[in-house]
């Protein structure tokens, strides 16, 4: 039986974990994640969802503010692991941990590498527009996404997928794909494989500010964008100087004269004229102040005036 030291952090890493310690080939003797964060409106701190799968199984947890310490790395060499896995850790790991493993550290990463290098590479995907993605398992080194590929798994994005969605659907492929690396670096089927340099992006962390929707743009990337930032930051307008966020659209057939941001209300569903002579059909909104709901049901106890157009600010 190997032994495993798990880096991981949010929900995108706990089916791989889950896999780790339901394999009879692998113990996973601990696992580090970030510190515990204040959630919710009563700010309760709370263990990130590794930590708490990792406490189900009285696994010990490690919670280090940073990796670059002696303790850090004396703590991780104590377990002598074959193998170090890190799934959306959210840290640099420094080039002696990264020497410590007989097999390597091995990273679960949500894009098809070497594309979207860095954070948030699913939201990108869907926010590009993207027809693909997946995840790579990567032999990592001490560049940001930067080690030899091992495996990937591929997944479709449909034209109406959130980057919820996707997230969700890359977590279910990693088990699979984690275990076939672990084991094709034992058994040396596995070939670590060069990224190709001239092929890398990077991609930044969301923010509220890149958000905010341009109704300049066309229909079609606002609506990439609106399924990008779904379920955070959501991308957003403003309503009569109040924040209305937009959870869901449709790109529509359909076009009419005015200005970018114009709103028509036609059989109950809210339309906005677009750049590039399109228009977007709004699904599900939240104003601020309220609750999430239909645009139909917006519309039963709001309405807009002829010509009104929607704003870039409050």
């Amino acid at each position: 039986m190997k032994s495993v030291v798990f880096m991981g952090t949010p929900d995108f890493a706990v089916p791989a974990l889950q896999a780790l310690i339901d394999s009879p080939d692998y113990d996973v003797k601990l696992v580090i994640s970030q510190p515990d964060k204040p959630q919710g409106r009563k700010q309760v701190l709370t263990a990130p969802p590794v930590k708490q799968l990792a406490l189900r199984y009285d696994i010990e947890t490690y919670q280090p503010a940073t990796l670059k310490s002696d303790d850090a790395f004396e703590k991780i060499a104590s377990f002598s692991p074959d193998f170090i896995i890190v799934s959306a850790y959210g840290k640099i790991l420094p080039e002696r941990i990264l020497n410590i493993p007989v097999y390597g550290c091995v990273n679960l990463h949500g894009s098809l590498l070497p594309k979207y290098r860095g954070a948030a590479p699913i939201q990108w995907s869907v926010i590009n527009g993207d027809k693909k993605t997946g995840v790579t398992t990567m032999l990592m080194d001490a560049g940001l996404d930067t080690g030899d590929i091992l495996l990937i798994s591929e997944k479709i994005i449909s034209e109406e997928e959130t980057a919820g969605e996707v997230f969700d659907a890359l977590a279910a492929l990693c088990p699979e794909l984690l275990i076939r690396t672990m084991k094709g670096l034992e058994d040396g089927s596995v070939i670590p494989v060069k990224q190709n340099e001239e092929e890398a992006t990077y991609v930044s962390v969301l923010s509220k500010d890149m958000s905010v929707i341009n109704w300049n743009d066309s229909a079609k990337n606002i609506h990439d964008l609106i399924r990008g930032t779904d379920p955070w930051p959501v991308a957003r307008t403003f309503y009569n100087g109040k924040i209305l966020k937009i959870y869901t659209s449709k790109v529509s057939d359909g076009a009419f004269s005015g200005v970018a941001g114009e709103v028509r209300v036609d059989g109950g569903k809210i339309y906005v004229t677009c750049g590039e002579g399109t228009c977007l059909c709004l699904g599900d909104i939240q104003l601020e102040g309220s609750k999430r709901m239909s645009s139909e049901d917006f519309l039963r106890g709001r309405s807009f005036p002829k010509g009104y157009i929607f704003s870039e600010e409050g």
